[in-house]
C-alpha cells in the first residue's frame, strides 16, 4: 500500500500567526510534517515555496500552497472539526469571521505600533495602545457571561485571536493586568494554561533539508 504524502507546515514557534495555524491543525488531528523556520536564516525550500517569505506556509498533499494563517486554519478544520470550532453555539460563521477580520486589520496594526515603540514616537505608541485597548474592551464585553467569544464553548474566533492578545499582554504585563477587563484576563489565562496551547509550544530545532521527519501534532509521532 502506497502511503500518501503528508501536508508540510513551515512554522516558527513564537509567531502568533503560526501559533493559530498549529492550534487548528492539532485540533483537527491532521498529521503533518513540521519544518521549523528561523526567520533570520530562512531555508531556501521555504523561500522557493512562498514569495511572501512569512510563516506559516502549508503545502498540501495535492501540492496546493496556503500562505495565510487563517486559510490554514480553515483548511485544517475542513478536514475535521471534532471540537466544533466552526459551529459555536452563540454565532454564525460570518460573525466569527468578521471579528477575526477586525482583529487582523484593526487590532494587529495597533499592536505592532505599540509593541515596536522604538520605531515610533511616544504619542503614536500611546495612541496605538489606547486604540488596541478599545478592541480588547469589546472582547471583554463579548466574554461576559459566557467565557468565550461566541457562547460557552471555544471557537475559531477564540483560537485565531488569542495568540495576538497574548502578544499584546506581554508588551507590558503589569499595565495589561491592571486594566478593567476581568473577563478578558480570565479568558487569556485559560488559553495560556490550556493543554491545546501548551502542546503546540514545544520547541523544535531549525529545519534543513535532509533532516529526519518531524511529525505534528506530537501525538502523531506515537500513533500506531
Amino acid at each position: 500500500m502506497v502511503k500518501m504524502p503528508l501536508p508540510i507546515l513551515y512554522s516558527f514557534r513564537r509567531c502568533p500567526y503560526a501559533m493559530r495555524a498549529r492550534l487548528a491543525i492539532a485540533a483537527a488531528g491532521v498529521e503533518c510534517e513540521l519544518r521549523e523556520i528561523v526567520l533570520r536564516d530562512k531555508a531556501a525550500e521555504f523561500l522557493a515555496l512562498s514569495p511572501k517569505a512569512t510563516v506559516p506556509v502549508m503545502q498540501t498533499p495535492a501540492g496546493q500552497v496556503i500562505d495565510e494563517s487563517l486559510d490554514i486554519m480553515l483548511w485544517a478544520l475542513g478536514q475535521a472539526d471534532p471540537q466544533g470550532w466552526m459551529t459555536p453555539d452563540g454565532a454564525k460563521s460570518d460573525q466569527m469571521m468578521a471579528l477575526i477580520l477586525r482583529a487582523d486589520t484593526e487590532f494587529k496594526p495597533n499592536l505592532d505600533r505599540y509593541k515596536y515603540a522604538s520605531r515610533h514616537s511616544e504619542d503614536v505608541s500611546s495612541e496605538a495602545r489606547d486604540l488596541a485597548g478599545q478592541f480588547l474592551m469589546h472582547l471583554n464585553d463579548l466574554l461576559a457571561g459566557t467565557g468565550y467569544l461566541f457562547g460557552k464553548h471555544l471557537s475559531l474566533a477564540d483560537m485565531a485571536i488569542a495568540p495576538f492578545v497574548r502578544q499584546f499582554a506581554n508588551v507590558d504585563r503589569q499595565w495589561f493586568d491592571a486594566q478593567h477587563w476581568p473577563h478578558l484576563l480570565a479568558w487569556l489565562e485559560r488559553f495560556l494554561n490550556s493543554a491545546a496551547f501548551l502542546s503546540i509550544m514545544q520547541k523544535y530545532p531549525k529545519w534543513q533539508a535532509g533532516d529526519a521527519l518531524t511529525l505534528f501534532p506530537e501525538k502523531a509521532a506515537n500513533a500506531p
